[in-house]
């Protein structure tokens, strides 16, 4: 109706990394705390992964997007990352294997996600080792559905090597978590072409479906060496919209002022935590 302001709208993984990138984190001891938001990377995944790094200059990445110019922050210019399939992979990896119907018995039996159990269970098969060396003998490559970047090469297929006999539920939570940790290691790739690019990232800020598994966030934060930043607010792609709508109103004289009353609690992974 007349008198009722309509934002422009943004792709889905450019409203979460908005909803998310300026969070305020005075008092977390982060590397990116006195500095602007240029050293932070929005990594939104859920079935597939975004990640998001802004710069005040343009910076051509090569097999990354971009740079597009006011594309998420008004006068930054964004290279977009991305991994075509994350969450989709491990629902594939996980729902294949032979011990798929035995994990969904146990799960269901504790009122558990499938993912919770078998962070679980991997807890109690590591024993004194770090969770990370379990796969010491089992790898995956996970370009399952083509590699988006950093080699953008739709060519590219998936690969899993140290196969064994085995079927057993064991079996199963290892290959998740070599999954796990080759979606990260893909992470890095990305952030690390970034850098030679000319990108200085030294937090992760993540939202989606994915950041709710503390394996996934905590295996980042490992692999990639930087701490990962997590809001309060779950629904950073909301918020991006939130925030739109909040500058279309005209109560705010600008996008960051929008942005500048949200002071979300944050939950911070560091590397070994």
């Amino acid at each position: 109706s007349k008198g009722i302001a309509v934002a422009a709208s943004l792709i889905d993984a450019h409203a979460g990394g908005l909803g998310m990138i300026g969070a305020n984190v005075k008092g977390y001891n982060l590397p990116c705390e006195n500095q602007p938001i240029t050293s932070r990377l929005a990594v939104i995944c859920g079935t597939s992964s975004c990640h998001m790094a802004v710069s005040k200059s343009p910076i051509f990445v090569p097999g990354v997007w971009g740079p597009y110019y006011s594309a998420m922050v008004p006068g930054l210019w964004l290279n977009e990352g991305g991994q075509s399939v994350t969450g989709k992979l491990l629902e594939h990896i996980v729902q294949g294997h032979a011990a798929f119907p035995e994990l969904q018995t146990k799960s269901e039996a504790r009122a558990q996600s499938i993912y919770t159990y078998l962070n679980g269970h991997l807890d109690l098969i590591k024993k004194s080792l770090p969770v990370g060396l379990l796969t010491v003998d089992l790898h995956v490559w996970p370009d399952f559905h083509g590699n988006r970047s950093p080699l953008a090469d739709l060519t590219l297929k998936g690969m899993v090597v140290g196969l064994t006999l085995s079927q057993s539920l064991d079996d199963l939570a290892l290959i998740y978590l070599a999954t796990v940790q080759a979606i990260a290691l893909g992470t890095r790739h990305i952030v690390e072409t970034m850098q030679v690019a000319g990108h200085h990232i030294n937090s992760l800020f993540m939202c989606g479906g994915l950041s709710k598994n503390p394996l996934f966030v905590q295996m980042h934060a490992d692999i990639i060496g930087m701490p990962v930043v997590l809001a309060q607010e779950v629904e950073s792609v909301l918020m991006g919209a939130a925030i739109l709508g909040a500058c279309a109103s005209k109560d705010f004289a600008s996008l960051q002022r929008a942005y500048a009353p949200q002071t979300n609690s944050l939950c911070v992974l560091t590397l070994g935590q």
